[in-house]
């Protein structure tokens, strides 16, 4: 990332300053803050933290399930076809891909299942990336990307404009479920189909109780999430802008050998393959340590936009928060 661009780094120093701000603490009133301002709040974010997902997740910015043995990068991509699978695609489907990142997904998912993909986001510098990505690929011909508002879909895409939609681990970034899952609703032709995976808390959280509140709320600083809503909220929300929910699963429950989470722990005596050593190492107290110094000496020198390490702070802060909601079943 350069800094060349100043409103890239103008973004990112608002996004911290917002959060130290505004919204220091969790309360109602930073949460509506962030609802109404959500477009800028993603924006910065991830002006701040696409380089620091690409460095420790590759270029698929979700979780999923591993079985024993499984490397990392096998993990993602078989997170990402099941979904595919699940939704049915078949060659020639267009598919549309809500919150798209850099592409990861959308060009895993488009060789599996042999579609046609859009991915829309309204981050300009993830938009770029994900072309560069996918052109060194040889998928520009098959996977396309528009910088757009998925508040807005319709607007940019028409009614009735794709086969199926999917939406991974992005739609938590809405100001509101019936308002994003309503916009798919419209953009999918009669008899079409919407996948997500939807980041939220689990049936087992309990709003009242301080700990878990501010389990969500570190969660929410370190993810640039206006709001970390329950499950019962999304299911909800489906069913009433009118879809049909057809399989549903919380993968928190499934009884795997190895955690979704293990990757954050930074235990490397429980990586799974020689190479994800690296991935692992990288959330230790050491490899956090030298990212630390790595981070604030690159902008320092202007490698990265200013408040790039203020972002990096916050991802370490949610990690943590992440790790204790996985083990006791809250997220």
């Amino acid at each position: 990332m350069s800094t060349k661009d100043g409103r890239i780094e103008k973004r990112v120093e608002n996004y911290t300053a917002f959060w130290q701000k505004d919204i220091s603490k969790e309360n109602d009133e930073g949460t509506q803050n962030r609802i109404s301002s959500y477009a800028d709040v993603v924006n910065g974010y991830y002006d701040g933290a696409t380089d620091l997902y690409e460095y420790g997740w590759s270029q698929s910015f979700h979780f999923s399930r591993f079985y024993k043995g499984e490397a990392f990068a096998a993990s993602l991509a078989r997170h990402e076809h099941y979904l595919s699978a699940q939704m049915g695609l078949k060659p020639g489907m267009r598919v549309l891909d809500v919150g798209c990142g850099v592409g990861g997904p959308a060009r895993e998912i488009a060789r599996f299942s042999d579609v046609n993909i859009v991915g829309v986001n309204n981050n300009e510098f993830q938009v770029h990336r994900a072309r560069k990505y996918t052109s060194r690929a040889g998928l520009s011909g098959q996977v396309t990307f528009e910088k757009g508002d998925f508040m807005k879909l319709v607007d940019q895409f028409g009614e009735n404009s794709f086969d199926a939609v999917y939406a991974i681990e992005a739609t938590v970034h809405a100001p509101s479920w019936e308002g994003v899952y309503d916009q798919i609703r419209r953009v999918l032709k009669p008899g079409g189909v919407f996948g997500v995976y939807e980041w939220c808390m689990t049936d087992r959280w309990d709003g009242s109780n301080p700990e878990h509140r501010q389990l969500a709320h570190e969660i929410e600083i370190g993810n640039g999430i206006p709001e970390m809503r329950p499950l019962a909220k999304a299911r909800e929300a489906l069913v009433n802008v009118g879809f049909q929910i057809e399989h549903e699963e919380d993968l928190a429950e499934r009884p795997d050998p190895i955690p979704w989470y293990y990757p954050l722990e930074g235990d490397i005596r429980k990586a799974q393959t020689f190479w994800d050593y690296i991935t692992v190492w990288r959330m230790s107290w050491s490899g956090k340590l030298i990212s630390h110094n790595a981070i604030r000496m690159m902008e320092l020198v202007g490698l990265v936009p200013k408040g790039t390490f203020e972002v990096s702070e916050t991802l370490k802060v949610a990690a943590d928060a992440l790790v204790r909601g996985g083990k006791t079943k809250v997220i």
